[in-house]
Order: structure tokens, then sequence, then C-alpha cells
């Protein structure tokens, strides 16, 4: 049997398969952080008084601050899940959206650590819950894989499929 001359070049090139590989972690990354971020935008796009309502159950901010916090961060979402989607500023979408994370667990931590009992509102919904509907740890552990998938691009950015690939050559 006759090998091409790519299979040739790729098999004297072991480090050629070592990007594939990573390159396609990378796009995993990017696909589950960016759906990700547009489910969570998407279905809150549309319930303004509902995601306003979710950042203020946490009491961390004034009211009138949380309010436009809630109105903006769903539309945050959905842009920086449409920028991963489609890999375009990779490095810096996954900076923000791994910010974004962490402060996402930061404000679960918090309200489970002062005895909140509220639902995270990540998805929909929020505000004030009984007792035993909480499900911080959860929450948590979902929230810390999102930022990891974020590190993940924030240091390694390239991937497969990429529009920085195509605009940018990385």
């Amino acid at each position: 049997m006759s090998t091409s001359l790519d299979e040739r070049d790729a098999a004297a090139r072991p480090w050629y398969r070592r990007d594939v590989v990573l390159d396609t972690v990378g796009l995993l990354a990017r696909l589950f952080l960016g759906t990700v971020l547009i489910v969570a935008g998407a279905v809150k796009v549309g319930h303004p008084l509902t995601s306003q309502r979710a950042v203020q159950a946490y009491e961390i901010m004034p009211m009138t601050l949380a309010g436009y916090v809630g109105l903006a961060l769903p539309f945050v979402e959905v842009v920086l899940g449409v920028l991963l989607v489609v890999g375009l500023l990779t490095r810096p979408v996954a900076a923000v959206s791994t910010l974004l994370m962490v402060a996402f667990v930061v404000g679960i931590a918090q309200a489970w650590a002062r005895g909140l009992t509220i639902d995270c509102g990540c998805f929909g919904g929020g505000g004030q819950i009984g007792a035993d509907e909480t499900k911080y740890p959860q929450e948590i552990a979902r929230d810390a894989s999102f930022a990891a998938a974020g590190v993940w691009l924030w240091w390694r950015p390239r991937s497969l499929a990429a529009l920085d690939r195509l605009l940018f050559g990385h």
C-alpha cells in the first residue's frame, strides 16, 4: 500500500498530530462555553424583569445598579457566546467569559455563605426559593467547568473552524 505525501509528512511530524488534538480541544471548549452563554442569555433576553430580579436577589450591589446589570447581562452573554462559537477574537472573549464565570461562582458562593435562599437565575428564573430548593454546590461546579473551558481558550485560543484562523492566521 502506498501512503499519500500528506500522510508521510504528518507521520514525520509528530507535533502535527498533537496540534490537531489541541486544536480540536479548543473547538470543543469554544462550542461548550459559547453555546452555554448563548442559551443562558437567550432565555433571559425576553424576560427583563425576571433577569433584573435574579441579579437583585444576590444583594451585592445597589438595587438600581443590579437592575441595569440584569438588563445588560443577557445581551452580553449572547454576544460573548456567538463570538466564541464562530471563533472570533477568541482570546479576549475567553478572558471576559472566564471572568464572568468566576464572578458567577463568587456570587453563588457568597449567597450560599450568607444563607440566602435564591435560584441562581443562570438559565432564567431567579429570585427567592425555599432553602431545600437551592443547588449551590452543583451551580458552582457547573460554572467552574465553564470557567475551565474559558481558561483553556485564554491560554490556547487556537482552534479548528475559527474565524480567527481565517482572518488572522491563528
